[in-house]
């Protein structure tokens, strides 16, 4: 009889009924969802997210006193999942069974709904309290411009306004738009999600940005503060080979590449 009981356990957890009916789209809709979970609902994700802005009051007053004279300070900061919070967005994705596209992001920043990343808003307006100007270089689109702004005024972010907000203009490369805040400010310290919002060095294509990490580790907790982002970001690109892929063969392709034993 003992020789029976894990068989028959594992038929109450798994019904062949419910294996036949479990598609490759609900398995890839799936897998997505403990990400967008976890942001929404965890303890932990509102924890990193105050111990990023922690650091970075820390590392602002430390570069507050080394700053070159002449310019005027500011912090460059990202939006999404650094300011804003859009897990509301990335949870419609799962409940409805759809991959990204630009029609249902502009309806989503059109609202102007998204709230706070836990500790933002206090972080920057202590910055502003020490005369610390804020730009918010974002890879949200120049047609978002008007919602961003909306947004951004609503909760109160200081500094939120036409100049200090530099959206993209057609690359997501953001090297350029913090050369131009450098022409007369001072950068003390940048905020993101993604490596990318932070320098060049981790936005080229094929680079391995453990290894770049590795190299810019002093960096981080002092001058690059990073947010937690399990919904999406750069880092996926290195999970899929080839292009044009559908949700079922980015799922696929992610389980192929865990690291098992």
């Amino acid at each position: 009889m003992k020789k029976l009981i894990y068989p028959v356990f594992l038929a109450l957890l798994f019904p062949l009924g419910l294996i036949a009916q479990t598609s490759p789209e609900l398995i890839a809709q799936k897998d997505y969802t403990a990400a967008v979970a976890w942001q929404q609902h965890s303890g932990e994700y509102r924890a990193l997210s105050f111990q990023a802005y922690n650091f970075a009051r820390l590392s602002l007053d430390q570069h507050l006193k080394e700053a070159v004279a002449g310019k005027v300070n500011c912090v460059v900061v990202d939006i999404d999942e650094t300011l804003l919070d859009n897990s509301p967005f990335s949870a419609m994705q799962v409940q409805k069974g759809v991959a990204w596209n630009p029609k249902d992001w502009s309806a989503w920043t059109a609202l102007a709904a998204a709230d706070t990343v836990p500790g933002a808003l206090g972080f920057l307006k202590y910055a502003a309290s020490k005369q610390v100007e804020t730009f918010y270089v974002s890879n949200r689109t120049t047609q978002d411009q008007q919602a961003t702004l909306k947004n951004l005024q609503r909760l109160g972010f200081p500094y939120a306004d036409e100049e200090h907000l530099m959206l993209s203009a057609g690359s997501s490369d953001k090297e350029a738009r913090r050369q131009k805040v450098l022409e007369q400010h001072n950068i003390l310290l940048l905020c993101g999600d993604n490596l990318s919002d932070f320098s060049n060095v981790f936005y080229r294509e094929g680079k391995n940005t453990r290894e770049e990490v590795d190299a810019a580790k002093a960096e981080f907790g002092t001058r690059f503060i990073v947010l937690p982002n399990p919904m999406y970001g750069d880092w996926e690109k290195i999970l899929y080979k080839g292009s044009k892929l559908d949700e079922t063969e980015k799922s696929r392709q992610r389980v192929e590449g865990l690291k098992g034993f």
